[in-house]
């Protein structure tokens, strides 16, 4: 067991990083966006990931966001995104997320120079021995043109520091088979796909690094909550809920739909850093009429006092 387990079951949302008029980070937006999302009873936070456009942030700057978010909140563990496709930087962002008091990392697999399976186990391992913090594996094959095979995944839990993996391959065979056969480690598998979340925990994964979770916390706790109490009736009518929201917040690459959902909502500027652009305006209409109906069923639920709490 590491040194300093965290529990990994629940919701974990996949934090914006919000910008101002100029593209600097706006620090103030990031930390009352991290104590909304606390206050509505996630489960840890984890910034600076895809969602929170790691990709073009500097080393300084990524560091800075982990600070704020840690110093934001009370309560919560923060899963700092340290992935890169060099192995070096990666441990080096590692390094100072855990120095920054991060209580995990959450690492996508090297990206663009596409590593063999024997790389890629070797990569994480690096990390691994040198950091002694609770470690997720992130696999993403449509972002890095690389799948994490299963038998690389079940190598790499048996490894104190490696606590978890991401799954956004799409694959259920292959999730459900990494599941199985982890089954006998301290290791968790989470889902990195909203509209999958649901079958991912009938297989066994215990919670998800969520995007839909910046929009709808409530409900998506609610809705893990309840598949973990294996209560899959309330479980499947709050996935079908989420649904349209699911889908519209991959109708272009994340997190362009997702910030304009938080600017729509109140919780943040919808700017995002080049190369990514505002959400086409063809389909800003189609998420507004979405918002705007879980925000009518939210009060209608509260109205009537049948939501249940998680």
């Amino acid at each position: 067991m590491s040194s300093t387990d965290i529990d990994l079951e629940g919701v974990f949302p996949a934090m914006c990083t919000p910008f101002d008029d100029d593209e600097r980070i706006d620090f103030e937006t990031l930390q009352q966006d991290a104590q909304r999302l606390e206050a509505a009873g996630v489960d840890g936070l984890v910034p600076v990931g895809s969602t929170g456009e790691s990709a073009t942030l500097t080393h300084d700057e990524h560091v800075r966001v982990v600070e704020a978010v840690i110093e934001a909140v009370d309560d919560v563990p923060v899963i700092a995104g340290t992935g890169s496709n060099n192995t070096r930087e990666a441990l080096e962002l590692s390094e100072r997320a855990a120095d920054a008091g991060a209580d995990g990392l959450l690492l996508i697999s090297p990206y663009y120079n596409k590593p063999e399976q024997r790389g890629l186990v070797d990569h994480y391992r690096t990390i691994a021995d040198a950091v002694d913090l609770p470690q997720i594996v992130y696999n993403v094959p449509s972002r890095t043109g690389r799948n994490i095979e299963p038998d690389t995944a079940v190598e790499l839990a048996s490894h104190e520091n490696i606590a978890g993996y991401k799954a956004a391959s799409g694959d259920l065979g292959q999730i459900g088979e990494v599941v199985e056969r982890t089954r006998d480690e301290d290791f968790a598998v989470l889902s990195g796909d909203d509209a999958l979340t649901l079958p991912m925990l009938s297989v066994g994964a215990s919670g998800a690094i969520s995007v839909a979770a910046n929009i709808e916390p409530e409900r998506t706790c609610a809705m893990v909550g309840a598949a973990l109490d294996g209560d899959y009736q309330r479980a499947r009518e709050l996935h079908h809920e989420l649904g349209p929201l699911f889908r519209e917040l991959f109708v272009e690459t994340n997190p362009i739909p997702v910030k304009e959902a938080m600017e729509i909502r109140g919780y943040g500027p919808a700017r995002l850093r080049p190369p990514l652009t505002r959400l086409s305006e063809e389909y800003r209409e189609d998420l507004e009429a979405v918002l705007a109906d879980l925000e009518d069923s939210s009060t209608e639920v509260a109205d009537t006092g049948t939501e249940g709490d998680r």
